[in-house]
C-alpha cells in the first residue's frame, strides 16, 4: 500500500509540474494608430545668377537667360487636390520677366509661368492635381528676360517661395 501511495503521489506531482511547465501567461495591450496630414516640400539649393548680357540689334527684347540646375521634392498624403504655388517677395519692375517651370511626375505642371508680379497675396499655380505620395528630384527651371527699353537692372536678389497647399 505504501508503494501505491508513493507512486500515486509521484504521478500527481509529475502532472502538476508538467502543467506548470507548459502553462501560458498572456497580456494584451491596446495600441492607437494615427497618421496626420503631411505636407513637405524642399529644394536642392539656389539657382545660379541670371544675367542678361546680349541682344539682337533692332530688337527691344534682349536675349533671355535660363537656369535648370535645381530641383524640388515633395511628400504629401492629403489627397489628389494639392498644388504648388509660387510667388516673389516683391514684384519686378515693368520690362523684366521671371518665368518658373516645375516638372512633376505626380501632378500637372503649368509649364513656364510668369511670376514677375506674383507676390504673397497673388501666388500663381505652378503644379496642380498632385496625387498622394512623393515626387523626388523634380526639375526647377528659371528664365529671366528683359526689354532694352526697361534699362539696366543693378544686381538684385529675389526670394521665390514655393508653397505646397490644398
Amino acid at each position: 500500500m505504501k508503494q501505491i501511495l508513493i507512486t500515486l503521489t509521484l504521478v500527481v506531482l509529475s502532472s502538476i509540474l508538467i502543467e506548470t511547465a507548459f502553462a501560458q501567461v498572456t497580456a494584451t495591450q491596446s495600441v492607437s494608430l494615427t497618421v496626420n496630414t503631411v505636407y513637405k516640400i524642399a529644394t536642392s539649393g539656389n539657382p545660379g545668377a541670371l544675367t542678361v548680357t546680349t541682344g539682337s540689334a533692332g530688337t527691344d527684347a534682349l536675349t533671355s537667360v535660363s537656369d535648370n540646375s535645381t530641383s524640388y521634392s515633395i511628400t504629401q498624403n492629403f489627397g489628389n487636390t494639392v498644388k504648388i504655388t509660387a510667388n516673389l517677395d516683391a514684384a519686378l519692375s515693368a520690362g523684366y520677366t521671371l518665368q518658373l517651370n516645375l516638372a512633376s511626375s505626380k501632378g500637372t505642371s503649368a509649364g513656364s509661368v510668369d511670376i514677375s508680379n506674383a507676390t504673397s497675396g497673388s501666388a500663381v499655380n505652378v503644379v496642380t492635381a498632385i496625387a498622394k505620395g512623393a515626387d523626388a528630384s523634380q526639375a526647377i527651371g528659371y528664365t529671366f528676360s528683359a526689354l532694352a527699353s526697361a534699362g539696366t537692372l543693378a544686381s538684385t536678389s529675389k526670394t521665390v517661395t514655393l508653397t505646397l497647399t490644398n
